[in-house]
């Protein structure tokens, strides 16, 4: 499938593919979300089967988390951001490459730092939202009920969702990671790049705080019928386009 980025302002028809159809148009932040995604389901894999390049890999990218892409001169040209540029490469208009880049930089970098050490299961696991792994960290810590609301963990969400600079949301994410790792906790961090890319943008941040939100509540919301909690697919939707389907990410596989 062809992939075209969303470029506003042109009224040239969309390039067809060889079906004959015209191409879908992607919005940027799905662009950053299959980037991160076809980047991590990549390396994880190598990683969990100790293959020495993965586990090197891994350890250049622990030392950028929490940081901005250009704080760290070692990580400049990680296969993340080589995936993203050639996804965007046709986007002649495109605006907001450094947005799109600090977003797969702190996302992957973030994963890194929670898959440490960890050989048993990998910490990038798709569906899994921020708010719904903040929720589980709480049960695992073994709260529940009504006690869950006033929990520190979830104040900590409230602080990344309230936070004023991406330097801070970096920082906040780091703590939050560090204690998923801990309780071996994963989250969907294709999914989490796409909100950072979209969180940048001051029209849109109040959409993403809501998103996290509504991702901590519809996890209590499964959690009490005994199953899973979706991402944006049972009751209110969380972000429709972003539809947990094997679109989401351009359609990669684990190790692809």
């Amino acid at each position: 499938m062809t992939i075209t980025p969303t470029t506003a302002g042109t009224n040239a028809p969309p390039p067809e593919n060889k079906a004959g159809k015209g191409a879908e148009e992607v919005p940027v932040h799905r662009l950053v979300t299959r980037a991160t995604g076809t980047y991590i389901a990549r390396i994880q894999p190598q990683y969990l089967a100790d293959r020495p390049h993965a586990v090197a890999e891994l350890a250049r990218l622990r030392r950028g988390a929490g940081k901005r892409a250009h704080e760290v001169t070692d990580l400049w040209g990680i296969e993340g951001m080589d995936d993203l540029a050639n996804l965007l490469a046709d986007h002649g208009r495109f605006s907001r490459a450094e947005d799109a880049e600090e977003a797969v930089f702190l996302a992957c970098t973030l994963w890194a730092l929670h898959q440490q050490s960890g050989r048993d299961q990998g910490m990038h696991q798709r569906n899994q939202t921020l708010g719904g792994a903040v929720r589980a960290l709480i049960r695992a810590q073994g709260t529940a009920g009504e006690d869950e609301e006033s929990s520190p963990l979830r104040k900590r969400l409230v602080r990344v969702g309230t936070a004023e600079s991406l330097d801070s949301v970096a920082v906040r994410l780091r703590e939050i990671v560090l204690l998923l790792r801990g309780a071996k906790v994963p989250l969907d961090y294709a999914r989490l790049a796409g909100q950072l890319y979209r969180w940048q943008h001051r029209p849109d941040r109040a959409g993403v705080q809501r998103e996290w939100g509504r991702e901590f509540h519809l996890a209590a919301a499964a959690g009490k019928k005994g199953r899973p909690a979706a991402s944006g697919t049972d009751g209110e939707a969380i972000d429709r386009t972003l539809a947990a389907d094997e679109e989401e990410y351009g359609g990669y596989a684990a190790g692809e």
